[in-house]
């Protein structure tokens, strides 16, 4: 099942539209260092990027379609994937195989929303979960717990990209292919750690002062960077590095193994 040619295929086109996808999520955060703070600065502010392209509405479409592949390859992986990892490590990828599927599959109905002409503010929604969460019992402490888990993923995402950990699922034979697909898979990898590091961040500080606003998740992460001291810089290292991102989905596109 995992070693289907339609699937192989469908799922390097994926990578394509998840590429795009972070270099809008780049262009955006580079607007907001540079002081345009109107802007949203998460992937439902990076789908209206695209829309407002040449051609966005077919654009969104085929990010779409690219998210839905990477959701139904990611869906048989969990399934029946993984075969080169054996007892506990298989079934740790096979829960993080699970976990990407629901990302994907929220990346598409987001898009789906803004191609559609509804689009809705994923940090506005954020907000409200957590307003809602709360002010149940105990609800403070579970978003300072959530806070916690996504400031250790970032951490773990930081340390998966600096150990490049990554490049074993890379087959490339080239050297200067593989050194440029490292480069860039390690600089986003670190980036986009450091992006989820301080949504954990801005959540525990939410619970800690009872503040709902600061869960605004990657958006209110940017602009809170963008806010600080050589903030901006920052903001714009940021940007370059989630753009390196993009770029390393460019190379999964051609090097990825995507059959086990």
């Amino acid at each position: 099942m995992t070693n289907n040619d339609l699937l192989k295929w469908l799922t390097r086109v994926g990578f394509v539209g998840y590429g795009l996808l972070h270099l809008a999520l780049a262009w955006v955060a580079a607007q907001i260092a540079l002081g345009q703070n109107s802007v949203e600065g998460d992937q439902s502010g990076a789908f209206q990027k695209l829309a407002t392209q040449p051609f966005g509405e077919l654009l969104l479409w085929f990010v779409i379609v690219c998210l839905v592949a990477l959701a139904v390859w990611q869906a048989i992986l969990a399934v029946w994937g993984h075969r080169e990892s054996h007892g506990r490590d298989r079934v740790m990828e096979r829960v993080f195989s699970g976990a990407r599927v629901i990302v994907y599959c929220v990346l598409a109905w987001t898009a789906g929303k803004v191609v559609v002409g509804a689009p809705s503010s994923s940090a506005q929604q954020q907000q409200q979960a957590a307003a809602g969460i709360m002010a149940k019992p105990a609800g403070v402490w579970l978003v300072g717990l959530v806070g916690l888990a996504v400031l250790g993923f970032g951490l773990g995402m930081m340390w998966y990209g600096w150990k490049r950990k990554f490049a074993r699922k890379l087959a490339v034979a080239q050297a200067h292919a593989r050194t440029a697909a490292v480069r860039a898979g390690q600089i986003g990898y670190v980036a986009k750690g450091a992006a989820f590091g301080i949504v954990g961040y801005l959540l525990v500080d939410a619970a800690v002062t009872n503040d709902p606003q600061k869960s605004r998740g990657l958006d209110a992460a940017l602009h809170t960077l963008a806010g600080q001291p050589f903030g901006k810089f920052l903001l714009l290292a940021v940007a370059l590095g989630v753009a390196a991102f993009g770029v390393y989905c460019f190379f999964q596109a051609r090097y990825r193994k995507v059959g086990t």
